[in-house]
């Protein structure tokens, strides 16, 4: 019997399926390669292109200004009561009154403790009595030399007896001296007893009350009086600045001005008195010695204070803030915004940093834009982005404390 052919597929092998479906994801792979690599040269092209383009950098400026400029030299110092006294008893007695409240301001010749006068005024009038006994001594003693002297023609004295008289003439006239002396002494002792107030000043802490028993011998004080209007300010300068300081001396008187310890409030403004005799080796610094009239008490004894020195004010110096200057190979300079949003780099030549500020006398002009921010990111003909400016971008000639080398001259 014959075999009938038969239309059906046969049935697949395992190895022809495995290459038809490894056909199948090759083909597939390669179409999503192509398509990937299509867009991957697209975003590079454009990353190029962006990165190509310039990029402003965000930077904050100033403008340059013409104003006067006052030169400070800023030393540290401590305020020194112009006078202080530590009243003490100068004789021995109990306190009868206290006539001073704690803080309490006081004129010159005020009483300030009354000590018990009764003691000394028993000595007076002991010593006035023996004054009285010793001037009748002394009267019938000359009376006596009188008569002996008009008996000598005659004969009837002897001259040793007259010499002998004049002695106790010359011996009670001593004594009633003595007794005058011994009174003197006894008055002063009551006045003692009065303490009173040498100046005007401040009271401060009482250290005695009515009662006590004081004696001349004491160690502490019964009050300390200190002058609080005027008062002084002593400072330090470094010795190199002080030719200039002696310099401007000569021409007319220096203003200080007393700022707080964190330099940010001004206390007072004075006078330059004194520069001190001698330099400290140690330090090389020289001490200087202001006055204050201190109306409204704002200084205080011992208070520390940044004392800034007014040498002169420079008329319409060319100004900038200090933050703008940059230092590099070719000196000092600063960039410069120009109208279309790039910078420049301009050297300048730099003579005073003073405070927040820099005074230059050439490199730029008034109305010229400096960056003051940022600088790290730029050079020449570096686009840039200005931000607005702040008032502490903004010259001050203020001497605002900001800075503790305000008035030092660039070299």
């Amino acid at each position: 019997m014959k075999k009938i052919a038969s239309n059906c597929p046969q049935k697949e092998s395992p190895f022809a399926r495995c290459l038809r479906l490894w056909l199948v994801a090759a083909v597939a792979l390669g179409v999503v390669c192509v398509s990937f690599s299509g867009c991957t040269n697209a975003d590079s092209k454009q990353q190029k292109a962006q990165a190509a383009a310039p990029h402003a950098v965000s930077v904050a400026v100033a403008k340059v200004q013409r104003q006067d400029v006052p030169v400070y030299l800023v030393g540290l110092g401590s305020v020194t009561a112009f006078y202080t006294a530590n009243i003490k008893s100068r004789v021995d007695g109990q306190i009868m009154r206290v006539n001073f409240q704690e803080g309490q301001i006081v004129k010159e010749g005020d009483l300030l403790i009354l000590i018990d006068p009764r003691p000394f005024q028993v000595q007076l009038e002991q010593m006035q009595a023996q004054l009285f006994k010793d001037q009748a001594s002394l009267r019938d003693a000359r009376l006596n030399l009188q008569r002996f002297t008009t008996l000598i023609p005659s004969g009837s004295i002897a001259q040793q007896q007259v010499d002998t008289q004049q002695s106790l003439v010359d011996q009670l006239d001593g004594q009633v001296r003595t007794d005058q002396a011994q009174i003197d002494n006894a008055k002063l002792q009551i006045v003692y007893c009065n303490i009173t107030a040498p100046f005007t000043g401040r009271v401060g802490l009482r250290q005695v009350d009515p009662g006590n028993i004081v004696h001349a011998a004491d160690t502490n004080p019964m009050l300390i009086l200190t002058q609080l209007q005027p008062i002084a300010v002593i400072f330090t300068l470094p010795e190199d600045q002080l030719p200039t300081v002696s310099q401007h001396m000569k021409n007319s008187t220096l203003l200080v001005e007393a700022y707080s310890r964190d330099n940010e409030t001004k206390l007072a403004t004075g006078k330059l008195q004194t520069i001190d005799n001698e330099i400290d080796p140690t330090t090389g610094t020289a001490k200087l010695k202001a006055v204050f009239d201190n109306k409204d008490n704002q200084l205080w004894p011992n208070q520390f204070v940044n004392a800034n020195l007014l040498i002169e004010t420079r008329k319409n110096s060319t100004v900038f803030p200090a933050a703008a200057i940059q230092r590099g190979p070719q000196g000092t300079f600063v960039y410069l915004a120009k109208p279309d949003k790039t910078v420049e780099a301009r050297t300048v030549a730099l003579s005073l940093t003073q405070n927040n500020i820099a005074v230059v006398t050439s490199g730029v002009n008034p109305g010229d834009t400096v960056v003051t921010d940022g600088q790290d990111k730029l050079q020449s003909g570096s686009t840039i982005e200005p931000r607005n400016m702040s008032p502490s971008n903004t010259p001050s000639g203020k001497n605002d404390g900001t800075s503790a080398t305000s008035g030092t001259p660039a070299s």
